[in-house]
């Protein structure tokens, strides 16, 4: 029997070791290829030098264009048995064409988080606003929600974002599949490898930069937390990894405060092994905050907020202290720096969650069943989705159509 095909269309080309978004991706590749899979990765972005070198692990890749019928030939000679979205707006630009060459392939939306909260909760934060429905239901709620209509799978990365869905927009759950981060188990030889309490010497706080929620926790940890801690800890430093340091951060590297802007960590593993306490101290976000789980699998006791903690710890004790109040934020990261006893209990918390609640083999098998079984009764599920069927009448396909006159407009 021929192996399946899996053609996944990514809003960008993958990054591993810039964002929890690039590592997302390459579980999901690594579960398709598990079950040996033929994966084709494209993607209409310009690639750069952090993108990891997909054909080393055996993925054809190729550039598409957007609103360009080249893409409908492609898709068609390919025809591939299941194509994966990265988040909505790819679903929006390619879904349409799918659908039209390739009706019986399974449409699965990965929405990496949902876009319309993350962005929904920014602005409530900026305009300094509690966060309720009439900041959740936005312009992006409508294209996001569409999308996950239209595919015959959603990934839903976080337990939160699944509650959202099925309660604030009634989506049904026959739609929605729970994939968090799939992690390998962390071993008790790893752990005995491990840096101990008194040989780590810093704080750290890590994220991409061209993440909002990011830039703007590192702004708080300047102006507001860092000192409260370094008053306490006159001689601590914090170190700043994340790719893509805009000037904007550069700018807040002060060696005398002990605030020290390291930039892109070429090995996340390495830098949080070394560090004592990583702060995570997130105002507004969404989905799975990756900087948490590089401090679980590292032994690495955390402080964040309850967005930060959002999905993460289930009925488990966190591997740190969630503090929305920033006194206590501080007066937690100094306690956890100081006290042997506790940064030890906390290590092994994390440990525990990430083997408990994200554990590869557990949700490997169960996303392939769903996956095997979506692709069996690919009819009966898309006929019993009637919303779908209705974005997907030509009424309502305003992307196509405003696809169509982009591409006839670049022919002039």
């Amino acid at each position: 029997m021929e192996n399946k095909k899996l053609l996944i269309i990514g809003f960008v080309w993958t990054e591993p070791k810039s964002s929890a978004a690039g590592s997302r991706m390459m579980q999901l590749i690594e579960v398709f290829q598990s079950q040996n899979y033929q994966i084709t990765f494209v993607s209409p972005c310009a690639k750069n030098d952090n993108a990891f070198d997909l054909k080393s692990i055996d993925v054809k890749t190729y550039s598409i264009e957007l609103n360009n019928s080249s893409f409908d030939s492609f898709v068609k000679e390919l025809n591939p048995d299941v194509v994966m979205f990265d988040r909505f707006m790819m679903e929006e630009q390619f879904g349409w064409r799918v659908t039209e060459q390739c009706p019986n392939a399974l449409k699965i939306l990965d929405t990496e988080d949902l876009h319309c909260l993350r962005k929904g909760r920014q602005q409530a934060f900026k305009d300094n606003n509690l966060f309720d429905k009439s900041y959740l239901f936005n312009d992006i709620a409508k294209r996001e929600i569409a999308s996950i209509y239209r595919s015959d799978l959603s990934l839903i990365i976080s337990e939160t974002e699944i509650h959202i869905l099925k309660t604030q927009f009634k989506v049904d759950e026959s739609l929605l599949t729970y994939l968090p981060f799939v992690l390998e188990n962390v071993k008790e030889k790893t752990i005995s490898n491990f840096p101990k309490f008194e040989d780590r010497q810093h704080f750290i706080t890590i994220g991409n930069f061209l993440h909002e929620p990011n830039y703007n926790g590192v702004l708080y940890l300047k102006e507001i937390i860092w000192p409260l801690i370094r008053k306490e800890l006159p001689k601590a430093d914090l170190y700043i990894y994340g790719a893509y340091t805009p000037q904007k951060v550069n700018q807040l590297h002060n060696k005398k405060e002990g605030f020290i802007v390291k930039g892109f960590a070429e090995d996340v593993n390495e830098v949080m092994q070394q560090a004592k306490v990583c702060l995570a101290p997130i105002r507004f976000g969404a989905g799975l905050k990756g900087k948490l789980f590089d401090a679980m699998q590292n032994g690495t006791p955390c402080i964040t907020t309850t967005i930060g903690a959002e999905g993460v710890y289930g009925d488990l004790a966190p591997n740190g202290f969630i503090e929305n109040n920033t006194v206590a934020f501080a007066e937690k990261a100094v306690a956890l720096y100081l006290e042997n006893h506790l940064w030890n209990k906390k290590q092994q918390n994390g440990f525990k969650i990430i083997n408990q609640r994200f554990s590869k083999n557990e949700y490997q098998k169960k996303f392939i069943i769903i996956v095997e079984k979506a692709i069996e009764k690919l009819f009966e599920k898309r006929k019993n989705n009637f919303t779908g069927q209705m974005l997907q009448h030509h009424t309502m396909q305003s992307t196509k159509f405003m696809s169509r006159w982009i591409e006839e407009k670049n022919k002039d």
